[in-house]
Formats: C-alpha cells, sequence, structure tokens
C-alpha cells in the first residue's frame, strides 16, 4: 500500500509554530511557503481569503508540480477560477470545492459543493474521495451556480445578522439583557448575530463584496429595510400590511410552503435563550425578518428551491420568517405593532442605518471599511461569545435534525 502524506504551509512568520504544532504527525510535511507545497503535491488546496487568491495563486501557481490538481476553498468562486485559468500551467486540472456551513459545525451531511472546472472524471473522482472523510454531502455545481446559489442562500442572511448586531452597538445594547429580546424569535436573532461576529470578518467579506449577485441582494435587502420603516413612520398600515402580504404569498405558497409542519417550533424557539425569558412577551414589528421576505419577494427569490445547498444559518432565518409569516395571527399583531407601538422605533431607526451602511461598504467594494466596522462590534460582544457559542451549536443541532 502507497503511504500518503499531506504537505501543508501557512504563512512564513507561522512556519516554526506549524512545525511544533505538527511534530508527532509524520504523516504532515510542513513547508516554509506554497512553493514547497506546488512543487511536490498532486492535489494542492488554496484555503486562502476570496480577496488575495489572485495574488497567491500568481506567487504560487506557476510551480504547480506537472499535471497536479488544484482547487480552493473561497467561498465567491468567480475570482477564484478566474486566478487559476490565469496563474496556473495548461496542464493542471482545477476542481474546487466549498463547504457550506461555518467554522464549529460538523461537517457531517452538511452539503459540500464540488466543481468540476477543467477536468478529467477521474481527477473529479479522486477529489471526491479525498474529500469523502469529511463526511458531507456533495453536491455538484458550477463556478457561476455555485456563487448565485451562495448569494441566493447567504449574503442577505449575512447582511440582515451584521445590520442587527451594529444597531443594538450603536443603542449600547446587550439584547438578551432587555426582556423585548429574550424568547421566541429573539433567541435566533440574538443567538446567531453573536455566532456571525465571533467568526473572523473575512468569511463574510470576500462573500458579499466580490460576488455580484450578492452585492445586487444586499442592496435590495437594505432598500426593503428602508421602503417598511418609512411605512411604519408614516402610519401607513393599509399600504404596509398589502406588501407584506403579497410577499409572503409569493414566497411561501408559490412554494407551497402553505402547509405542512413548521421547520421550526415554539418548544425549539424558546429553549435556547441567553436571558431569562420575561412571563409576557413583548410584542415586535420584527422589521428584519419582514424585509427579508419583502428581499426575496422582489429579486423573485424562493428559498426553498436552494435548500439542498443551504447552511444551518440560512436554515435557522429562513425557519424563523415562515414561522411569522404562515401564522395569520402574529403577523397581524407584527403588523399592528410596526404601526402602533413605538417601543422598537429607535431600534429599527438604528438598523436602517446599519443596513444601508453595510450595503454601501458592499458596493464600494472596500474590504478595509469592512473589516473596521465587523470588528468594532465584534469586540463589543465578545465577552459573550464562549456562551453564545454553546447554545448556537444546541440550536443548530435540532435544526439539522428537522431539515
Amino acid at each position: 500500500m502507497t503511504s500518503r502524506r499531506i504537505h501543508v504551509c501557512d504563512k512564513p512568520d507561522r512556519f516554526d509554530a506549524l512545525k511544533d504544532e505538527f511534530s508527532d504527525n509524520e504523516g504532515i510535511v510542513v513547508y516554509e511557503d506554497g512553493y514547497g507545497v506546488s512543487r511536490s503535491s498532486d492535489y494542492i488546496i488554496y484555503s486562502v481569503e476570496a480577496e488575495n487568491i489572485d495574488k497567491i495563486v500568481a506567487e504560487y501557481g506557476r510551480a504547480t508540480k506537472k499535471n497536479a490538481i488544484v482547487g480552493g476553498q473561497t467561498s465567491c468562486k468567480a475570482p477564484e477560477v478566474a486566478a487559476f485559468e490565469r496563474h496556473l500551467p495548461s496542464d493542471i486540472e482545477i476542481v474546487s470545492c466549498h463547504s457550506l456551513h461555518g467554522p464549529n459545525v460538523d461537517p457531517k451531511g452538511q452539503p459540500l459543493v464540488l466543481i468540476k472546472h477543467r477536468a478529467s472524471q477521474k481527477s473529479f473522482d479522486l477529489v471526491s474521495n479525498v474529500l469523502s472523510c469529511l463526511g458531507s454531502e456533495h453536491v455538484h455545481l458550477t463556478a457561476e451556480a455555485h456563487d448565485r446559489i451562495t448569494a441566493d442562500t447567504q449574503a442577505v442572511t449575512h447582511a440582515a445578522f451584521l445590520s442587527m448586531g451594529t444597531a443594538w452597538r450603536s443603542n449600547n445594547q446587550f439584547p438578551w439583557e432587555m426582556t423585548r429580546y429574550v424568547g421566541g424569535i429573539e433567541n435566533v436573532k440574538c443567538n446567531i448575530t453573536l455566532r456571525i461576529y465571533s467568526n473572523k470578518w473575512h468569511v463574510y467579506a470576500g462573500l458579499a463584496i466580490l460576488n455580484p449577485s450578492a452585492k445586487r441582494q444586499i442592496r435590495q435587502y437594505a432598500e426593503s429595510v428602508t421602503d417598511l420603516f418609512k411605512l411604519m413612520l408614516g402610519g401607513h398600515k393599509t399600504e404596509l400590511e398589502r406588501r407584506i402580504k403579497t410577499a409572503g404569498e409569493a414566497v411561501f405558497t408559490a412554494a407551497g410552503r402553505r402547509g405542512g409542519p413548521l421547520l421550526l417550533s415554539d418548544e425549539v424557539l424558546d429553549r435556547f435563550s441567553l436571558g431569562n425569558a420575561p412571563k409576557e412577551r413583548t410584542p415586535n414589528n420584527h422589521l428584519s425578518l419582514l424585509a427579508m421576505v419583502d428581499c426575496w419577494w422582489k429579486l423573485g427569490i424562493i428559498p426553498y428551491d436552494h435548500m439542498i445547498c443551504s447552511t444551518p444559518l440560512f436554515r435557522l432565518w429562513l425557519g424563523v420568517t415562515e414561522y411569522l409569516f404562515r401564522k395569520p395571527a402574529l403577523l397581524d399583531e407584527v403588523i399592528r405593532t410596526a404601526i402602533e407601538d413605538s417601543t422598537f422605533r429607535s431600534d429599527d431607526l438604528e438598523f436602517t442605518f446599519a443596513a444601508r451602511g453595510w450595503s454601501d461598504c458592499v458596493s464600494f467594494g472596500d474590504f478595509s471599511s469592512y473589516r473596521d466596522r465587523f470588528e468594532q462590534i465584534q469586540s463589543y460582544f465578545a465577552p459573550r461569545f464562549p456562551e453564545a457559542t454553546r447554545v448556537g451549536n444546541e440550536m443548530i443541532k435540532v435544526i439539522l435534525e428537522k431539515t
């Protein structure tokens, strides 16, 4: 039996630490840089930020071993594939991948996209076999389809939670310490917002800024938030109700989801809380959820179409929007609250500013600004990350069991 070795490298200043980390593992060979890995490996994976993929492939691609297979794990495939085509020798085969889940999620059963961009079936099967150790469900897509679907399922979802965190920071709020943000739908909002901000900023920046479809969708979400907030401020109940219910019909009834079980139940929503649940729930207009469905409607997106490629966060977000829109009494309460109750008005104002701010940041293609915004809010919420991660993992485990 032929022995296999894994060749790895990190940034040059991480060389010594990486050698120490794997000093007891004879199957892992640590190189100082990408030249050693590229020259010696039959299958090479570039695990770098999307914004840096072209620069890194330009540096090390020319050293790629003859007839090797190369792939990448970036969240946006357009710049990745372009970099491979631009800098790799013509004899190199290209098979890319992308695990559709975030850090700290068990990959078993999760979607793993495989992209046979320039490769023989034999090489594609080899990659599929190598990655089978993850236990993920393999989904075969083109690079173009991958970017469109990830925009549909991830870009706006991230934008909504980033905007919530920004709004709470702007109002100097820790929402789990306020009874109006504890219990039910509010638990999902708090847990997932903190989960996103506990990760690295570039996990979300590359997908948002480098994916043209994502830019358009994030812009539409900001527009939906703004339009609905203006209707609330103006007291235009009839127009608000018509728009919200039209969007709901298009997204949920057209998808055949009027009947059948909900993705999330009251028991699941109430189980995972970072604070003490109040005796009585404070009615909320749920602007973030209303805008999400309005955005899907305006873009012609039926979220159920992409469940096979959906992330755990997307399934949670779809679950709470479905929970709201498929409970007529709750939806009527939300519309009434939006017009008659000003309890959340200052929160909604900051949320609207935040949604527009993140959209502008993405539209300008400004990675530096994105990072600054993200890390400022990250530092504000950092003390609660360990608990939020624990509760979030439990919540995700439940939603995965049900979907």
